[in-house]
């Protein structure tokens, strides 16, 4: 969600900009833009995608070395140009040339009290040429600028509550670029004789593998040959350069159609890497992310601790969930799970025994490190966090880390991220089970052996494309559909339905079996499709009397069963037979029909499957 790329050097910058803002093209995005130092602040903007932005910045030869660019996820205001960053200071006489376009600013966040801001800055005689909370920065600088822009930039975020990574320029002050944030992630890149500002490292791939991760509350002032950072208290800091491999989200898409497809394809190689070396299950497999004190590693940890509380957001939500059945039937530990941009703003009881996990693909999802933090400051002090990016904000924040090896995800519906989640967390429930003195070495052994199994079970059920193939030229015709799951398979369900929401426009929702007569029931019919989950569980006869209630209806069933079920295909029943039983990691295999339901549904429906309407990637604003 929202990219920022910015840049000061003594070379034309534009190319280096439109390609960094290429790479944080899989995040989502409704608009882009880029805007340079050439004789003042000139900008191009436009709604469409990135490559039509490149063109247009070629035809109206745009050309610079300081410059700043951004992709825009809506918030405040429409989709429209006049919306699209960057922004422009227009202040009192804003049609005199020495204050028109003195300030370009480019913004990711939310700035809660921008109305206020508005109002005030509207009284002094700036006009806004916007509906966006963003524009009021650039304002709100420019009536603070007195000649020095990074002072000008420091008064203003004094003022400013809410989220925010910005990048900010003045037509007065040639190569020269200020950032700061707060709540919203900004890294600094250093290479010879060039620095950069963006919101993802990925965005300086091939450009710079010198990252300087920005922290809470820091200014940075980029200027020709130097930088300098000063801390949220107003002192000067010293931030380590890291040496950071990033890859870019544009990989090669090879035989596929789309990213999505190639990524769902991709899940039992992310699961073999992920799992890569696994020849135990110990503790410290969840290694030290934010320098744990000494005796506060994993193992002591594990042992101290004695209940979880699990944060997430979307698709990490349900694999959240999903662990809780694992993490109480195995590791006997009490188990919660929230909704991240909920559980910050209720009141809560903290228990400093708590284990607080967190979920992330990015490691920068605002509002699962918002609850994150206001976990921390209640007391709870043992945190760690599964997470795909190991230079994130989540991985530095956690005391504990489980770093998954599932590689760039560019689709914006999770696949392979989703799946190795589960994997993660299947080893923090043994780890916990064995810290605990609750698994056996034959138990241990058992566990391990059906892991590494897993990617070629993973690869058997890709193998079934063509049956889901067929359900999905059904589904195409349909606008709802309802998906049951039972157990340890009710969260498969919902992530299932997520799926399809997001990417078909389908309305989905899901529900545990047994709730089907409390309600849903009222809505099946022969328009409506009911997708279900039947492992041959402890469950299943349970399962088997909720598709006959279906059944009775005139509803439609489509049902995922294991090869020992003993559920037939009918009329009004449709079977795709799983090619073994899974016990305990049946989750990972079960969700990965509902994942191709979902791409195929789309591509019959013609809809854009790794850009879907309204949704970003990365969710970085609250």
């Amino acid at each position: 969600m929202c990219g920022i790329v910015a840049a000061v050097s003594h070379r034309d910058i534009v190319p280096l900009l439109v390609q960094g803002l290429q790479r944080l093209e899989y995040r989502g995005y409704d608009s882009c833009g880029v805007a340079v130092h050439a004789d003042g602040l000139r900008r191009a903007r436009s709604t469409e995608r990135v490559a039509e932005l490149m063109q247009q910045v070629s035809s109206e030869h745009l050309i610079g070395s300081t410059g700043i660019a951004h992709t825009r996820w809506a918030t405040h205001g429409a989709p429209a140009v006049h919306n699209a960053h960057p922004h422009f200071s227009h202040g009192p006489g804003a049609t005199s040339a020495d204050r028109a376009g003195r300030i370009g600013l480019v913004h990711n966040g939310i700035i809660e009290n921008h109305e206020e801001l508005r109002a005030e800055l509207q009284a002094r005689g700036y006009v806004f040429a916007s509906q966006t909370d963003t524009e009021v920065i650039c304002h709100l600088v420019d009536s603070l600028y007195e000649g020095d822009l990074f002072e000008a930039v420091k008064a203003a975020v004094r003022r400013l509550h809410g989220a925010y990574a910005i990048a900010v320029i003045c037509k007065d002050e040639p190569h020269r670029v200020i950032g700061a944030r707060a709540g919203s992630p900004l890294v600094l890149g250093v290479a010879p004789q060039e620095l950069f500002l963006a919101s993802d490292a990925m965005a300086l791939a091939g450009v710079t593998d010198q990252i300087v991760y920005l922290e809470e509350g820091d200014l940075v002032d980029l200027q020709l040959g130097r930088y300098w950072i000063v801390g949220k208290d107003g002192r000067p800091a010293e931030r380590p350069v890291r040496t950071v491999q990033a890859h870019s989200g544009a990989a090669d898409l090879g035989p596929y159609r789309h990213y999505m497809q190639k990524e769902i394809f991709e899940q039992p190689r992310a699961i073999a890497d992920t799992l890569e070396g696994l020849e135990a299950v110990v503790p410290e497999l969840f290694e030290g992310a934010g320098q744990p004190a000494p005796g506060e590693g994993a193992h002591r940890t594990f042992q101290q601790i004695d209940s979880v509380l699990i944060l997430a957001c979307g698709t990490s939500y349900y694999s959240g969930c999903t662990a809780k059945y694992w993490l109480e039937s195995i590791a006997k530990v009490p188990t919660q799970v929230e909704i991240a941009s909920e559980y910050r703003y209720r009141e809560s009881v903290p228990n400093p025994n708590t284990l607080v996990v967190t979920i992330t693909q990015s490691g920068e999802t605002a509002d699962t490190l918002a609850a994150l933090r206001h976990a921390q400051s209640l007391g709870m002090r043992h945190t760690l966090t599964i997470c795909n990016v190991a230079t994130s904000a989540m991985v530095r924040e956690c005391k504990l880390a489980y770093v998954t090896r599932a590689g760039v995800e560019v689709g914006v519906a999770s696949t392979k991220a989703f799946t190795t989640q589960l994997a993660g967390l299947f080893l923090l429930t043994l780890a916990l089970a064995q810290a605990k003195g609750r698994l056996s070495a034959t138990e241990e052994a058992a566990h391990l052996k059906a892991m590494r199994h897993l990617p070629a079970a993973l690869s058997a059920v890709l193998a079934l494309e063509p049956q889901v193939i067929a359900w999905a030229e059904d589904f195409a015709r349909k606008e709802h559909a309802l998906f049951l799951g039972r157990g340890l398979h009710y969260p498969i369900a919902q992530e299932g339905a997520l799926k399809l929401k997001e990417i078909t426009y389908i309305h989905a929702e899901a529900y545990a079996a047994g709730e089907l007569k409390h309600g849903p029931l009222a809505l099946v019919t022969g328009e409506m499709p009911v997708v279900t989950v039947a492992p041959n569980d402890a469950l299943l006869e349970k399962l088997k009397s909720n598709m006959q209630e279906v059944r009775a209806r005139g509803g439609v069933l489509y049902v995922l069963a294991d090869a020992d079920t003993r559920i037939d295909s009918g009329d009004g029943l449709h079977v795709i037979r799983m090619p073994e039983h899974y016990g305990p990691l049946s989750p990972l295999l079960h969700v990965v029909p509902l994942q191709l339901l979902a791409y195929h549904t789309a591509i019959a429906r013609g809809t854009d499957v790794d850009k879907p309407r309204n949704l970003a990637k990365s969710v970085t604003v609250e």
